[in-house]
């Protein structure tokens, strides 16, 4: 049996977390459930210590960087236009940014410019419908509606490619237990000079390479993926957080 007295102590020093639901067409409800807190085992190689991160629809990306000692400083696009980029080893764009950013055009010019004086960029999916603009890379390339839904489904890539083996070598089991999808919005119409050294498909659909974009560019390097980074780094899928370093470093 269960001490009363013990248990009562026991649920007195529970640690609580304030969570809001706040919409308009309902009351505001605060509840307080308890602190959870998920660990993953992640063998990790990172030489990546501080980049520059800007919103676009939200995600998770700065607070999973942050968990594995990148320094992640949260950006303005104002504070971006203006500042120095110099210091930093990769800029990343959140979700959608494309889709909601009214300054994405002026952004854009300003960190290919980064990019081609030696610097890494990282842009995440965005959606086809409603783009503030659609020159998303250095090189040309348009957004599909396809995606590969079956986060188990099969992923071919060029093991060869410099993405895949610094500093992580990159494996199959890189992609086990991935959840809820593996990529969506994949790119199409891609201009040559992008290399795409991922292929998946859902079964009974055709094989897609558009999930995984990589350009050298002046001295630097372009990344624009579809793939679900933001689901898979908030999950704590190791794999996820290998191949999420790889493109954001400097390959050798």
């Amino acid at each position: 049996s269960i001490d009363p007295l013990l248990f009562q102590v026991k649920q007195k020093n529970r640690l609580k977390e304030i969570k809001t639901i706040d919409y308009t067409h309902i009351p505001e409800i605060v509840y307080f459930p308890d602190v959870a807190i998920k660990m993953s085992n992640i063998n990790l190689s990172n030489e990546v210590k501080r980049i520059a991160y800007i919103h676009g629809a939200g995600d998770l990306i700065p607070e999973s960087l942050s968990a594995i000692g990148i320094k992640v400083d949260v950006l303005t696009g104002e504070q971006l236009l203006k500042g120095d980029l110099s210091g930093y080893d990769a800029v990343i764009l959140g979700v959608r940014i494309f889709n909601v950013n009214k300054d994405i055009t002026q952004i854009q010019k300003r960190l290919l410019d980064y990019v081609s004086s030696g610097g890494t960029v990282l842009e995440q999916y965005n959606v086809s419908n409603g783009l503030v603009s659609k020159n998303f890379g250095p090189y040309a390339f348009s957004l599909g509606r396809n995606r590969v839904t079956d986060e188990l489904a099969p992923v071919h890539f060029d093991e060869k490619d410099p993405v895949f083996n610094y500093p992580n070598k990159i494996t199959k089991a890189d992609f086990d237990n991935w959840v809820q999808e593996r990529g969506l919005y994949f790119a199409e119409n891609i201009d040559k000079r992008y290399r795409t050294p991922i292929s998946m498909q859902d079964p009974g659909e055709p094989l897609h390479k558009g999930s995984l974009l990589i350009a050298d560019y002046g001295k630097g390097k372009f990344v624009y993926t579809s793939l679900s980074f933001f689901r898979q780094l908030p999950a704590g899928i190791p794999g996820a957080y290998r191949l999420f370093v790889n493109l954001l470093s400097k390959s050798k």
